[in-house]
């Protein structure tokens, strides 16, 4: 069953966290506050394969994307565009990466197996073994699933909260 994490997290949050801690808030932003989908997309990797047909690209080793405040990391990430504007334009449409993913902003990080980016509506999946940090706050479960426009998301499969009270 899914869960708002936003809500979740806040509650609790509220169970150990002091009353300073509650005054300041607490979501599941992931680096909303950061996030711009029309910022430049940089991406660096030991190697880069395109389909010329599909206009797939694929960056191989130690890849990693950057966009605003986010980072990306993994063995292998495709890159996949949408079809062409009528300027014969073509827009990123998704990123996806498997092999072990890393996403980290300012204040987060989350780690799994693979992770999936649809850049134009700000939305990141990611699956297996799903680890995410924020602060002292640990969470983990099998899917992942962050709006990063609206700061929602939900964890779900087997899920594991360990909250340090009173930091």
């Amino acid at each position: 069953m899914k869960r708002m994490f936003s809500g979740v997290l806040a509650l609790v949050l509220a169970l150990g966290a002091p009353a300073g801690a509650l005054a300041q808030g607490t979501s599941f932003a992931l680096g909303s506050a950061r996030h711009d989908a029309s910022a430049p997309v940089e991406v660096t990797a030991d190697r880069l394969s395109v389909d010329q047909a599909s206009g797939a690209t694929l960056f191989e080793g130690n890849a990693v994307i950057g966009q605003g405040g986010l980072r990306l990391s993994a063995p292998s990430i495709r890159v996949v565009f949408a079809e062409a504007d009528a300027g014969g334009a073509r827009q990123i449409e998704r990123l996806s990466a498997s092999g072990g993913v890393t996403l980290v902003t300012d204040d987060e990080a989350a780690e799994a197996q693979e992770a999936e980016y649809l850049v134009p509506q700000g939305r990141i999946e990611m699956r297996g073994d799903v680890l995410l940090t924020q602060g002292d706050n640990i969470l983990s479960g099998d899917r992942l699933e962050v709006n990063l426009t609206t700061g929602e998301g939900s964890m779900e499969g087997r899920v594991r909260t360990i909250i340090q009270p009173g930091r």
